[in-house]
């Protein structure tokens, strides 16, 4: 796996053959910066080789793409959202901060690490069922997932590192309040995969509507250092209508998750044309 942990989020993979030649792809692996943690690297592999897991991705895009007309919620999106969740995680981390998983059990940042890395890959199989209420239905079959993934730990400690990707996975809910820093962590990553239309909120695919505009309206999202507080946000617009996007998404994922003081967020437009109507707005 490749280490190092890039700042702009916004690298994309094309997942499906081309329909002209119907070429087959390899099948979409993902990879994320495991920077010698041997945890993550076992779940990794279980992952990448789980053929349940992988069907379930396909169906859960099928019916986010094809049949909602929604943003893509497969291996693109939980590509993304695990290696924000890491380096928020290793950010924080660095920071002082101390996972949840390691204050109250004894275990490791390894181990919240892994933590934050299933609960990424994991928090929306329920949509293979439906998409309302399919935070509550990830959790049955993420728990079968888990114990199949996780056959590498002790008893003791894949019970405790199941149960906290599940307090995650449903805490990722519009009205969640993870009180595990992994939870809260996982709630924001979700949100920030947000740039060129990659919107969280479903919307109307072709439609000129706020959705629509707010999703297209948001270029880049860079996760720096920051300097009152641990971890800035800076979010490139094109114009303003990407307030919308950051100001239902992102700030309602913020609220509660229980990180909110250690992030600050930035929005800028870097439309020359809109400049001088804003440049600059903060959460």
């Amino acid at each position: 796996m490749r280490d190092g942990s890039e700042n702009n989020i916004n690298e994309h993979h094309n997942l499906y053959s081309d329909s002209m030649n119907q070429v087959p792809l390899k099948p979409f692996v993902i990879t994320v910066p495991v920077k010698n943690n041997s945890l993550l690297q076992q779940a990794l592999d279980a992952v990448n080789t789980n053929e349940e897991i992988r069907t379930l991705w396909d169906v859960i895009n099928t019916n986010a793409i094809e049949r909602m007309s929604m943003t893509d919620h497969g291996p693109v999106h939980f590509q993304i959202v695990s290696n924000i969740a890491l380096k928020l995680l290793r950010m924080l981390v660095e920071h002082k901060v101390t996972p949840s998983i390691v204050k109250d059990f004894k275990l490791t940042n390894d181990h919240a690490e892994l933590v934050v890395l299933l609960a990424s890959l994991l928090h929306d199989t329920g949509m293979s069922i439906n998409r309302d209420g399919h935070e509550e239905f990830s959790l049955f079959i993420a728990n079968q997932l888990l114990r199949e993934v996780l056959v590498f730990l002790p008893v003791k400690v894949r019970t405790i590192v199941i149960s906290d990707t599940l307090h995650a996975i449903i805490n990722h809910r519009s009205g969640g309040k993870p009180v595990t820093l992994e939870g809260g962590i996982l709630r924001v990553a979700d949100a920030l995969d947000m740039s060129e239309g990659r919107s969280r909120i479903p919307f109307d695919l072709g439609k000129i509507n706020i959705h629509s505009l707010s999703a297209l309206a948001i270029e880049q999202v860079l996760i720096r250092k920051g300097t009152k507080k641990p971890i800035t946000i800076d979010i490139v617009m094109n114009n303003s209508a990407g307030i919308f996007q950051i100001d239902q998404l992102l700030r309602s994922k913020l609220k509660n998750s229980g990180i909110e003081d250690y992030i600050s967020v930035k929005a800028y437009i870097g439309n020359e044309n809109e400049k001088k109507l804003m440049s600059e707005i903060a959460l």
